[in-house]
């Protein structure tokens, strides 16, 4: 007895991203999209050595990051397939943290901004102060503080951040609190150790269309 199993319908596209992955970026052409992933091609016709430094990119990458703006998607995906299409790689990825920009919030951000939830320590007020981030641009880094502080706007404090390898000065940009017990705090980059700030793509340049400015 045979089962057939229905697979996701995928829709034909030629839309223009950006992904990030073994510390560069590449550009890419979306070929189709699912509920589930998407199929995109490199845009960088390759020679047979670059073909392997990037396969094994893909190999070492836990996650990719992607950004399609006309779309208006971004987020973490993984590469479950890839193919060679005469000298150009193919992909497919499959979602794993990705968010539709339904207010379309990414075409006003100077940088793409990272899903990071890991701990940190921040000074303030004389202590250090454990927080977890947010997320994370190379701009930038977004905390969450479990207690409720009075932070001045432009404060300049340090910071050290592990899960990026990061630590240094920060400013104070904006504070929001959530609770009695929780806040948000905005943080803006000073000095820090580390430029470009590993494992975060820039995302400056993607465009709707190669050589053409992102639509708003």
């Amino acid at each position: 007895m045979s089962v057939h199993v229905k697979r996701p319908y995928r829709k034909n596209l030629a839309s223009y991203g950006l992904i990030y992955m073994g510390g560069e970026e590449y550009s890419i052409t979306v070929k189709n999209i699912s509920l589930t992933g998407v199929l995109v091609k490199i845009n960088q016709k390759q020679n047979q050595n670059d073909l392997n430094r990037i396969y094994r990119e893909i190999l070492a990458a836990t996650l990719i990051d992607m950004y399609i703006p006309s779309l208006r998607l971004a987020g973490e995906t993984e590469a479950v397939r890839v193919d060679i299409e005469d000298d150009y790689l193919l992909l497919a990825l499959e979602f794993k943290n990705v968010s539709y920009d339904i207010d379309r919030v990414l075409y006003k951000r100077k940088a793409y901004r990272k899903t990071i939830a890991s701990p940190g320590l921040i000074l303030l007020d004389g202590v250090y102060r454990e927080f977890y981030s947010v997320n994370a641009s190379v701009d930038g880094i977004m905390i969450r503080l479990a207690e409720k502080l009075a932070i001045e706007k432009n404060l300049i404090t340090v910071f050290e951040f592990k899960a990026l390898e990061i630590e240094g000065e920060i400013k104070v940009i904006w504070t929001e609190y959530v609770s009695s017990t929780e806040m948000l705090v905005g943080l803006q980059y000073i000095h820090i150790g580390q430029a470009p700030i590993k494992g975060v793509p820039r995302f400056y340049m993607a465009t709707d269309e190669p050589g053409k400015p992102l639509s708003n």
